[in-house]
C-alpha cells in the first residue's frame, strides 16, 4: 500500500532531490488509499514491543496487577470465532443478537500509570491477525469516519475482533453522537471494545456541556464498557511542561540543511497548509521525514487551527520525529482562554508532546 505525494522525485540529468536541501511539508499533498488508513490503525511505533509481561505493576497499587490479570483474560476470550458466532459473516445468516452485558473494558486512571501500555499489550495479546484488530486514538477514529463515511467505516471495522481506542475524548457533542452510534453498531456485530481515558465513562463530558441529549449519549456509551480503575502515582510533570528555549531562524535552517531527511517550513505557512489536508492524512504528510524544522513559531490564532495542530503533534509523537523550532516556546502556543476551555486536555497533551520532541531535536544543532 503506497501513498503518492505531489513532490517531484529524481529525474534523469538532474541532481537528487536531497541535494536541493530539506523538503517542505507545505509542498506535500498526500493521497492516502482507504485501505492504508485502516491498515495503519495499529499501536504506534513506541508501543511496538510492549507486552503484559513488560508492564511492571507498582506493588503498592494492587489495581495495576488486577488490570493485567483482567486484560489478559479478556484477550484470551477473544480467540476463536468472531463474537457474532462465526469467523466471517455469512451473507444469509441472521443478524447476530447484541451480546449481553458490556462488550468492552474501559481503563480509567491518571496520567503516567501505563494505560496506553496496557491497551497496546491487549492488542498484541489478542489471538487474531492484525487485519482483524484496530488500534487508534479517538481523534483518529473520528477522522477515519470523516474519510470513509459512516457506513463504510461500520462495514470495514464490523468484521474485526477488537477495536482499541486510546485517549477517549468527548470535546464535541457531534463527535460524541457519531462515535456512540458507531460503537453501538460495532457491538451489535460482535466487535469487542477497549478504551482509555482519564475519566470514568459515566462522567465523560461532565462540566463541559449541559445539553440533555448529550448526557443521554454519554450514558448510553458507558453501558458498553466495564470500567477498570488503574490507580497509581503520576510520574510525569503535572500542568504545563517547561518547553526548551527556541533556537534562532539561522540555527534551525542550518540544521535542516545538515540533517538528511529533514523538512523545513515556516510555522504560519504550515498552519495554513494543514487546513488544506484532511487530518486523516497528517501521518502520511510526515512519511520519510527524519526531523521537522520550523521557523517563526508563534501563538496559534484560533481554535480550528489549534485542533489541527494537536492532530499533527500526535502523529509526530507517534512516529518519534524530533521538532526543531525558532520563535516562541511551545508552552506559549495556546492562549489562556484555550487552555481554560473545553479542549484544554488536548492542548496540554500537544504541548507536552511537542516539548518532548523539541528536547529530542536539540542534538541537531551543532554547538
Amino acid at each position: 500500500m503506497s501513498t503518492s505525494l505531489s513532490t517531484s522525485g529524481h529525474t534523469t540529468g538532474r541532481p537528487p532531490i536531497a541535494d536541493a536541501g530539506p523538503q517542505a511539508l507545505c509542498a506535500r499533498e498526500p493521497r492516502v488509499p482507504a485501505e492504508r488508513l485502516v491498515a495503519e490503525m495499529v499501536p504506534p511505533p513506541r508501543f511496538d514491543s510492549v507486552r503484559f509481561d513488560t508492564y511492571v505493576p507498582d506493588p503498592t497499587q494492587p489495581s495495576q496487577s488486577e488490570a493485567v490479570t483482567v486484560l489478559s483474560g479478556f484477550a484470551a476470550g477473544l480467540g476463536g470465532a468472531h463474537a457474532s458466532g462465526a469467523g466471517r459473516k455469512r451473507w444469509f445468516s441472521k443478524k447476530p443478537a447484541a451480546p449481553a452485558g458490556p462488550r468492552g473494558v474501559y481503563l480509567d486512571g491518571g496520567y503516567g500509570v501505563g494505560k496506553t501500555h496496557l491497551l497496546a499489550s491487549l492488542w498484541h495479546a489478542t489471538p487474531a491477525e492484525p487485519a482483524l484488530k484496530a488500534f487508534g486514538t479517538f481523534v483518529e477514529l473520528t477522522n477515519l469516519v470523516g474519510a470513509l463515511g459512516f457506513q463504510q467505516t461500520v462495514a470495514t471495522l464490523g468484521g474485526h475482533r477488537l477495536l482499541c481506542i486510546d485517549e477517549f475524548e468527548l470535546d464535541d457533542p457531534g463527535d460524541t453522537v457519531l462515535v456512540s452510534s458507531l460503537l453501538s453498531r460495532l457491538v451489535e456485530q460482535g466487535v469487542a471494545l477497549a478504551a482509555t481515558s482519564n475519566t470514568l465513562p459515566g462522567k465523560l463530558g461532565e462540566g463541559r456541556f449541559a445539553a440533555a441529549d448529550f448526557l443521554r449519549e454519554i450514558q448510553g456509551l458507558s453501558a458498553h464498557f466495564r470500567p477498570l480503575r488503574i490507580d497509581g502515582q503520576d510520574y510525569r510533570h503535572r500542568g504545563l511542561p517547561e518547553a526548551p528555549a527556541p533556537f534562532s531562524d539561522e540555527q534551525v535552517t542550518k540544521a535542516a540543511y545538515a540533517t538528511e531527511g529533514a523538512s523545513l517550513d515556516d510555522f504560519p505557512g504550515l498552519l495554513e497548509h494543514l487546513a488544506r489536508v484532511h487530518p486523516s492524512r497528517y501521518g502520511a504528510l510526515t512519511d520519510g521525514i527524519s526531523a521537522v524544522c520550523l521557523t517563526d513559531v508563534g501563538p496559534v490564532p484560533d481554535q480550528s487551527t489549534a485542533l489541527r495542530l494537536v492532530v499533527l503533534a500526535d502523529r509526530l509523537y507517534d512516529r518519534e520525529i524530533p521538532v526543531l523550532a525558532s520563535g516562541v516556546p511551545f508552552d506559549r502556543l495556546f492562549s489562556e482562554e484555550m487552555l481554560n476551555g473545553g479542549y484544554r486536555k488536548k492542548y496540554f497533551r500537544a504541548i507536552s508532546r511537542l516539548t518532548a520532541l523539541a528536547r529530542d531535536a536539540k542534538p541537531l544543532v551543532s554547538q
